[in-house]
């Protein structure tokens, strides 16, 4: 790959928007940021040209179900290359497939799956490694996931799972309540896992006991978690907190928003904002397989057992409307919506989806940041946020003609 410069463009760099500058990328890795003219030996790209204004880190998605009608679920490696290629139009350079609540033929097939694309190219998104999610999920809890495969963690179960950390795995989510759920988190961080809470009705002192066990991060902040006032219905007094409250409060829980302006209203972003900040909170799309499709009825999950939902007006929901049923759109449509609907500064917005996930994945030393030695992902946005090119170890994958919108 020839010695490349980015110029005529503003650099979105983690703390600051640094106008006039050039991004030099030698091969994958970028080796200098600076501002002025390009340097002489290298092949220039002059982002306005091309349509852009921005030269942002490549983002980087924690909770990723599917994409352009596949489903990392679906068990082929065809739908493995489509989700992370649709979700490459949308900025996304590296993610961790997720799975959803299913038998467990299916979820050692996913892990097989991903163990194979964390060292193969995808011609997208890298996989950095699968995220387990499900099937320790609580059963009121579930949301849009099957019943039918919710069970608690046994070490029989989740053993075989487990043995693909570090090659193949990443991150595990369980609802702390569960019996069980202590020795598995054990077991997870034991293995060098990150661990989430996700899918719980706990109480306070549940998650408090949680981050006693290593637990680091829960999953989509206020979807499919227990609050007061869910609590309340199970005892009158006294009140109590769940887990969003104790997301909220513990300084040693990162947590996510699906910020497609469906899940959450604008007051409940500021919030999330306002509390944990751009370094514990992350931007995630939480989407399905009809991320790019039109509205219609899909399978969330596996084809053979997953879910039927909805796509309807931007959002996916149960076939009755009445709840959500997962995110719909990419990563450069999080940004947009965060950026707009919050007033936070482009680069904490930026942040939340490159560097904030990049940490929480402990992989802040290769990806997530335009910062010199770091990996040359990189996305081009137009002055509205909108990807123009996108990077992935120094090789353009996305050109403007196959952005999608």
């Amino acid at each position: 790959m020839p010695r490349r410069a980015f110029h005529n463009t503003t650099a979105i760099l983690p703390d600051r928007l640094l106008d006039n500058a050039v991004v030099v990328i030698d091969g994958d890795r970028i080796v200098d940021i600076t501002t002025g003219e390009a340097p002489a030996d290298a092949e220039c790209i002059d982002v306005r040209g091309v349509g852009g204004a921005y030269v942002a880190p490549g983002f980087i998605d924690l909770h990723v179900h599917g994409g352009a009608d596949a489903d990392f679920m679906d068990g082929t490696p065809d739908a493995f290359l489509t989700v992370c290629q649709s979700h490459a139009r949308h900025g996304t350079t590296s993610l961790t497939p997720t799975s959803t609540v299913a038998n467990h033929d299916q979820t050692m097939r996913f892990l097989e799956l991903c163990r194979r694309f964390v060292h193969e190219p995808t011609g997208g998104a890298r996989v950095l490694g699968g995220h387990l999610y499900g099937p320790y999920f609580a059963a009121e809890a579930r949301g849009c996931h099957p019943s039918v495969g919710l069970r608690p963690p046994t070490p029989a179960d989740y053993e075989p799972f487990l043995a693909f950390a570090g090659d193949g795995l990443l991150t595990a989510t369980v609802a702390p309540e569960l019996p069980g759920a202590e020795a598995f988190v054990r077991a997870c961080r034991a293995r060098g896992l990150c661990c989430n809470a996700g899918h719980s009705f706990a109480t306070f002192d549940q998650m408090s006991a949680a981050v006693e066990w290593g637990v680091r991060h829960v999953d989509h902040l206020f979807c499919a978690m227990s609050d007061r006032a869910r609590l309340r219905q199970t005892q009158a007094y006294p009140m109590r907190g769940g887990v969003m409250e104790a997301t909220l409060f513990f300084d040693q829980l990162t947590t996510e928003v699906i910020a497609d302006g469906k899940h959450l209203t604008a007051e409940l972003l500021k919030l999330a904002y306002k509390i944990k900040g751009a370094d514990r909170l992350a931007l995630v799309t939480d989407a399905m397989r009809a991320l790019d499709m039109p509205d219609g009825q899909y399978i969330f999950g596996p084809r053979d057992g997953g879910e039927p939902v909805l796509r309807r007006d931007g959002v996916g929901v149960t076939l009755d409307g009445k709840s959500l049923a997962s995110g719909v759109t990419g990563l450069d449509h999080a940004v947009r919506t965060f950026h707009y609907l919050t007033g936070v500064p482009l680069p904490q917005v930026i942040k939340m989806a490159s560097l904030t996930p990049a940490r929480i994945l402990g992989a802040d030393r290769d990806i997530g940041s335009l910062v010199t030695g770091r990996r040359a992902d990189l996305v081009l946005l137009d002055a509205s946020l909108s990807v123009r090119q996108v990077y992935v170890g120094g090789q353009i994958i996305v050109p403007p003609a196959t952005q999608r919108a």
